[in-house]
């Protein structure tokens, strides 16, 4: 399998929400392809250190844990400038961290802010406090951003959340236009916009047990991972429940919202039940 050229024996990840779920999976993966790690999460990170100890070539010379908040930018640059100290260069930044604190639509405006602030302005903030180095070295390098098909489709329900991801598929999209604008420029944007994922946000809703139509956070890196190599910059991942095909459905009907001036959401409307119902088909 091709692999993104930043990703090399050496090279040097960073990995924000690392500490768990998918941000662990692909700090795992990109150990035991030889990188060196930087993991970054406000969760403990001593069992992480362990796992990807153990992948990486180098033991627990090849990785770094530094206790960071993602929402405030100065825990973020303090980030980089430890990991420049320690290793000297970043390839690959995957910013990861997301929460989903339980919001809705009425929720305070201090839900609000704390879903906003991590998931939003943590990914503003990792590519503000790594992107000019990134550029600057002129070698190929790696900016992976996780959004969520909620970003897209905006289901009622989960408001925060949704609003959240769908600012980081705007930031992303934006920063993949002013990469490949730049002459000469070697960064490289990716939306990673997983399926199903049994990770620690499903299991804070009570579910103790993987489900059936979920993947696990390493079947997702894996998939991310060969998106990457195809040059893919829409990472839209599947689930042992959900195709492509029908993710596409979805995508296409909800931008037809606006095309055809329907109700807002309106596959969740009832008068809208049958008509969606069928367009989908069996």
């Amino acid at each position: 399998m091709p692999h993104h050229p930043a990703i090399e024996p050496g090279h040097v990840a960073i990995v924000t929400g690392a500490a768990s779920g998918i941000g662990l999976a692909a700090a795992t993966r990109f150990a035991s392809l030889g990188m060196r790690i930087v993991l970054a999460d406000v969760a403990p990170l001593d069992d992480a250190v362990a796992a990807i100890s153990a992948a990486a070539p180098g033991g627990a010379d090849d990785v770094l844990a530094i206790t960071t908040d993602v929402s405030r930018i100065e825990e973020v640059e303090s980030l980089r400038e430890r990991a420049l100290a320690r290793f000297g260069r970043v390839d690959v930044l995957m910013n990861n961290a997301g929460i989903e604190a339980g919001g809705r639509f009425a929720s305070s405006i201090e839900t609000w802010r704390r879903i906003l602030d991590v998931n939003l302005w943590g990914v503003i903030n990792g590519v503000q406090a790594f992107l000019p180095a990134l550029v600057e070295r002129n070698e190929p390098a790696l900016v992976i951003n996780t959004g969520s098909k909620q970003g897209i489709t905006t289901p009622p329900g989960n408001t925060p959340y949704n609003v959240s991801k769908a600012g980081v598929k705007v930031v992303t999209e934006s920063l993949a236009h002013e990469l490949r604008s730049r002459e000469g420029c070697r960064v490289t944007a990716h939306l990673l916009i997983p399926g199903f994922v049994y990770t620690g946000l499903t299991k804070a809703r009570g579910v103790t047990e993987k489900p059936d139509a979920a993947w696990t956070p390493e079947e997702t890196v894996a998939f991310m991972l060969e998106a990457i190599g195809r040059g893919e910059f829409y990472i839209l991942c599947p689930d042992n429940d959900v195709a492509r095909e029908t993710d596409e459905k979805r995508i296409r009907w909800a931008a037809d919202d606006i095309v055809q001036n329907r109700p807002a959401l309106s596959r969740w409307d009832a008068r809208y039940k049958d008509t969606f119902a069928a367009y989908m088909g069996p």
